[in-house]
């Protein structure tokens, strides 16, 4: 696995317009060499605000929307079309701006009958991704090309929580999340395997309140005690920060040349 970079820009609004401009580079030089492009969507107030930055930026009609694959790290398993729901604040943020194809934005299963509980859907979401790997990805999941991770204060990403079953999982790719400690307690979440196959994952937090979190996910803890320590890209693994979020950081792993 990659070592972490760390970039730190001045405050959320420009981490977020920064971001997207990196992730609208990524997506078409990936266009470019393969064809084609797959990321990995995450909700919450930095993954939401990264979208809405991408929506507003003038470079966002460089990228070839009908040839991005789009998934998501997580889901909270709630009815289809639910505001809570990641897939729904993706839409009204950017996907029902720009012209995606239908068939490649791959949501997580919703609570609405078909699937009973959290880990059928879970199953569901795993075969999904199975059915798109190709065999040069030697995984049960394909090589995305970025897995977008929001830091929560308590240092979970998706929704993998410290001590939770979930962030133990070494075998499947997906699986169902019972009593999360924050609301809704029933989701749907990657695992750390799942999320280790994508070649870039860049980690996002903002705000105070996520500056312990870093710290401790960047200073040597355990991924089970602090599962964003476990989030790692094959060939690069970047956090994009606030100053806010920087602001515990040891000194040696700060960097000093960021914006």
């Amino acid at each position: 696995m990659s070592t972490p970079q760390i970039v730190v820009h001045r405050d959320k609004e420009l981490m977020a317009q920064a971001a997207a401009a990196r992730l609208i580079t990524k997506i078409v030089d990936a266009q470019a060499a393969r064809g084609s492009a797959s990321v990995v969507l995450t909700g919450g107030r930095n993954g939401n605000g990264l979208l809405a930055a991408l929506a507003a930026a003038p470079a966002r009609d460089a990228v070839d929307w009908s040839r991005l694959d789009l998934w998501w790290g997580d889901e909270r398993f709630l009815p289809e079309g639910h505001p809570e729901r990641n897939d729904t604040q993706a839409r009204a943020a950017l996907l029902d701006s720009v012209d995606v194809d239908p068939a490649r934005v791959h949501s997580m299963p919703s609570a609405d009958g078909r699937y009973n509980d959290a880990d059928a859907a879970a199953e569901a979401y795993a075969a999904e991704l199975a059915a798109a790997a190709r065999p040069e990805d030697h995984t049960a999941v394909p090589s995305f090309d970025v897995l977008l991770l929001g830091v929560g204060p308590d240092t979970h990403v998706a929704s993998l929580f410290p001590e939770l079953p979930g962030v133990r999982e070494t075998e499947r790719t997906v699986v169902g999340v019972h009593g999360a400690p924050k609301p809704p307690p029933t989701r749907v979440s990657l695992t750390l395997p799942a999320i280790r196959s994508a070649r870039e994952v860049w980690l996002l937090a903002a705000g105070e309140d996520k500056a312990g979190a870093v710290a401790l996910a960047l200073s040597g803890a355990g991924e089970v005690q602090a599962p964003a320590a476990g989030a790692r890209g094959s060939r690069r693994t970047l956090w994009l920060l606030d100053a806010a979020a920087a602001a515990k950081l040891p000194r040696d792993l700060y960097p000093p040349a960021s914006p």
